[in-house]
């Protein structure tokens, strides 16, 4: 019985979460006004972007760039944002 009452409890636990938000801030309505409009395509460009095939092959290399640079464990704030703690540094 009590793993049915616990599992029922678990459903619930998501509708609960709207029940424990307040009234948004003026700065959230804002941004989920600016979020509704991007969703329903109101504010939408008529102007298509596109982008040239140069530009493309340009971005794919910077992407791909990317991948040669280890991760860092942190970044040091005080330093001016030198890097820390990765393997090896």
């Amino acid at each position: 019985m009590k793993p049915i009452l616990l599992y029922l409890a678990l459903l619930a636990l998501p509708l609960t979460a709207n029940a424990l938000d307040g009234p948004a801030s003026p700065q959230q309505q804002e941004t989920e006004g600016w979020l509704k409009l991007q969703i329903s395509h109101q504010a939408a460009s008529h102007t298509p972007q596109t982008s040239t095939a140069t530009e493309r092959e340009l971005s794919m290399q910077r992407w791909l760039k990317s991948y040669q640079h280890e991760i860092p464990m942190f970044f040091d704030q005080e330093e001016g944002g030198t890097v820390n703690g990765g393997a090896g540094g």
